[in-house]
């Protein structure tokens, strides 16, 4: 992809940065002249997907082991960010988790630990990126949702009521923070080929592509393009907005 510098100067934070579609977004963003901090409990993926990210026109990037379902991890990583390449003006909350389950075979543990990573994680960053900005210049917020926030999914009341909750925890930032010059909209992926998906046993993919009216799985980086679009002033007079990306799911 050639270089057109639509976030040229600006400094991102990205979480769940390792792998899928937050590395994809990692990438994207870099190669449009952001400056990037990846942000994982994962080190080693984290570490990974920073030493990938593209160079251009001096933008800087970084990596912070973190864990969002920790308070005190989001606050020191906010700092840490500022001190290394800068305030940020972009935040993307795209940390997720899954630990799938029927209902009545779910523990408390597995229905906590989805919740606490998928949404208050989301809670937490956008709180103290909220905190540390400065009205100066825009900001934008991107909450990674699902589409399974609308629809519900077999074996997963725990991740679809997290990412509910992302989209109505998305439309009530947008309106408290429309004052403060700061954009909040979310992305709602469909069925996306990421280290997630791949876990899904072959009968249950094909079942899905019969239901998916584009007839295959999308890919990482078509959920990083509505980020950028999203991220970008190209969307300057949106927010509150969830914007699915599902090839018609």
């Amino acid at each position: 992809m050639s270089f057109t510098g639509r976030l040229a100067g600006k400094v991102a934070v990205i979480t769940g940065g390792s792998s899928g579609i937050g590395r994809a977004v990692c990438r994207l963003f870099a190669q449009e002249g952001a400056s990037v901090a990846v942000l994982d409990r994962d080190k080693i993926g984290a570490k990974e997907t920073c030493a990938s990210l593209s160079n251009h026109h001096g933008n800087r990037h970084c990596f912070v082991h973190m864990d969002v379902s920790s308070e005190d991890d989001v606050v020191a990583c906010v700092k840490s960010v500022e001190g290394e390449i800068g305030k940020s003006t972009i935040l993307v909350n795209a940390a997720g988790i899954t630990r799938d389950q029927f209902l009545s075979k779910m523990s408390g543990k597995q229905f906590d630990d989805v919740i606490a990573v998928n949404l208050k994680g989301s809670f937490l960053m956008t709180r103290e990126f909220v905190r540390a900005f400065t009205a100066e210049e825009p900001g934008s917020i991107v909450n990674i949702a699902s589409i399974v926030g609308k629809t519900g999914n077999i074996g997963q009341a725990n991740y679809t009521a997290s990412k509910a909750g992302v989209i109505g925890m998305t439309k009530t930032m947008s309106l408290e923070l429309a004052r403060k010059n700061i954009r909040c909209n979310a992305v709602l992926p469909g069925f996306i080929k990421t280290p997630m998906t791949d876990a899904v046993p072959e009968e249950v993919i094909k079942k899905v592509l019969k239901a998916i009216p584009m007839q295959r799985q999308g890919h990482p980086g078509e959920i990083a393009n509505a980020c950028l679009f999203l991220a970008s002033e190209e969307s300057s007079y949106i927010t509150g907005t969830a914007l699915e990306v599902t090839g018609g799911l």
